[in-house]
């Protein structure tokens, strides 16, 4: 096998057995045993179980990068809202849709929100991680959103930071229920949906 495959082969075992056991109670034989290697061998690859997670976070944050609408968003530059004048609520509803079905599904993405979820009270550089993808990303790029609709005279004017909370956190609770009930997510999607369209009545500019 291909150092580099098993390198990757580690990752993703590491990355399962945090997501569900946490960093602390996994060993480096529990990982090795996953990708079905000797302990040994696996010093080969990484220098030890911090080495690993480090590079787990990396791995997942890449893609996390790659794809979410959080990360890649500037409200303020006309390059980016070129083609979003008259962004209407059904649009709005089906963008935020689109990235939960991405944060959900996606294996890398779910099981590091997992790993997160865990160790954020027992690392703090997880724990800083956390408060930035699930607080500070969201809340920003809705932020910036909001401006965005108020100066476009989408939305009336008040707080943007307000309305951006307003928006965000019944979805992020809807999220975690999904996270916990899976099999509830069709009802989640469509509770997402009428929130979008409601915040829009609500706030809309008359």
């Amino acid at each position: 096998m291909e150092k580099g495959n098993t390198r990757e082969e580690i990752l993703e075992a590491a990355l399962e057995l945090f997501s569900v056991n946490g960093y602390e109670a996994t060993s480096i034989s529990q990982i090795a045993d996953a990708v079905g290697i000797r302990k040994a061998s696996l010093y080969s690859h990484y220098e030890n179980k911090q080495d690993i997670l480090d590079s787990v976070v990396r791995f997942v944050l890449d893609g996390y990068a790659k794809h979410s609408i959080f990360t890649k968003a500037n409200w303020e530059d006309p390059s980016f809202t070129g083609d979003k004048a008259g962004l209407t609520a059904q649009e709005v509803a089906n963008l935020i849709l689109g990235q939960i079905r991405y944060i959900l599904h996606d294996p890398h993405i779910r099981k590091g929100r997992k790993m997160l979820q865990i160790e954020q009270f027992r690392n703090a550089r997880m724990a800083a991680l956390q408060t930035k993808q699930n607080y500070e990303d969201v809340l920003n790029y809705f932020t910036g959103m909001m401006r965005f609709l108020i100066r476009e005279g989408t939305l009336k004017k008040a707080d943007p930071g307000i309305m951006a909370a307003q928006f965000s956190s019944p979805i992020t609770v809807w999220i975690n229920l999904c996270d916990r009930e899976p099999e509830r997510e069709a009802e989640v999607m469509e509770l997402v949906r009428k929130h979008v369209i409601q915040f829009f009545e609500i706030y809309r500019n008359e």
